[in-house]
């Protein structure tokens, strides 16, 4: 059977999806985190330029394949992209098919990076005659789902093959021709350094997931007996994050009758700021700046650009702010709060 085949140009953003290989790497995705890490170090201990604070990812070609990568000009291309429009992200979607990464990418290029900056690629890069055919400098990794091959199902059926007539990206078919371009019809945001520094406090995604053992086992059961899959699919994965830690805090202590349990309400806040931020930007992306601002204790805030608002500011602000719980009731559903 012929698949489908490229469809018109979309509107949408366009971001990649590739596979790792545990056969050149047993711990492939783990080499480039702890390299980035180690920059990360660097950088805050020595100060310098952030840019320098990157990790390089090689789409290694596989020994079978000796023609040029059909797509490759279209690869590159999206380089020019990059810092080119207001907010955009370049994401490489990331899986050996039981974890789920996302990447923000920071360069694409064909040039042999392995000479340039030895101490920003990978040792097993180096290993073997390994021929690759394209670079990707990635500024921070982030990790959507660990260990669990039913929520990589769900999470890659967001994304839209564009060589493969717009279908949900499928483990079980069109993986061909890696990377993938894909687009998503969401267009959703995960590097945004407003609700970075509000959620982790400044801290890379990378360290972030560094830090959280034992969510990802948390978070399943969360997904498989308390919540719901239906729901949970709906949280931003940080969400999750900050819903699991809370879990976490309170299972660990609910027998401690000491025990100040602030942290688990902070967490929950924190998860609820997060989701109606981010439904917010969505419901009103495509409203003038005028008509997404609010007025945050006598300064403008942008609901679309600026910073996510607390829970009680936003408790304020569709309170007071009439004009704006009149046009969230027309573009969410349920949307009278």
């Amino acid at each position: 059977m012929t698949p489908p085949g490229p469809r018109a140009a979309t509107t949408h953003q366009r971001h990649l999806v590739g596979v790792w290989n545990p056969a050149y790497a047993v711990d492939a995705m783990e080499a480039h985190r702890r390299l980035l890490l180690d920059a990360i170090r660097a950088w805050r201990i020595g100060g310098g330029d952030l840019d320098d604070v990157h990790v390089w990812w090689g789409k290694v070609r596989s020994p079978n394949r000796q023609q040029r990568l059909p797509h490759l000009a279209e690869i590159l291309a999206l380089n020019d992209e990059i810092g080119n429009e207001d907010d955009r992200e370049l994401h490489l979607y990331l899986t050996d098919y039981r974890s789920l990464y996302v990447a923000h990418v920071a360069e694409i290029t064909e040039r042999d990076v392995r000479r340039e900056e030895p101490g920003r690629v990978p040792d097993y890069y180096r290993a073997g005659d390994l021929h690759f055919d394209c670079w990707f400098r990635l500024w921070d990794i982030r990790r959507l789902v660990n260990d669990d091959t039913l929520a990589v199902v769900q999470e890659l059926k967001h994304l839209r093959n564009v060589h493969y007539g717009d279908r949900p990206v499928s483990l079980y078919g069109g993986m061909v021709d890696l990377p993938l371009v894909v687009w998503r019809a969401d267009e959703v945001g995960y590097f945004d350094e407003r609700l970075r520094d509000q959620v982790l406090e400044g801290l890379f995604w990378v360290e972030f997931d560094s830090e959280q053992g034992g969510l990802p086992a948390l978070e399943r059961d969360l997904r498989d007996n308390v919540v719901g899959e239906e729901a949970w699919s709906a949280l931003d994965p940080s969400a999750r994050a900050a819903v699991a830690s809370a879990e976490r805090e309170f299972r660990e202590r609910r027998a401690d009758a000491s025990h100040d349990f602030t942290g688990v309400l902070v967490n929950l806040a924190k998860a609820y700021e997060l989701h109606s931020a981010l439904l917010l930007r969505r419901a009103l992306a495509r409203e003038s700046p005028a008509a997404r601002s609010v007025n945050v204790e006598g300064r403008s805030v942008d609901l679309v650009s600026g910073r996510p608002l607390s829970v009680g500011q936003l408790a304020n602000a569709l309170e007071h702010d009439g004009r704006l719980a009149q046009l969230l009731r027309g573009r969410l559903v349920g949307g009278n709060w």
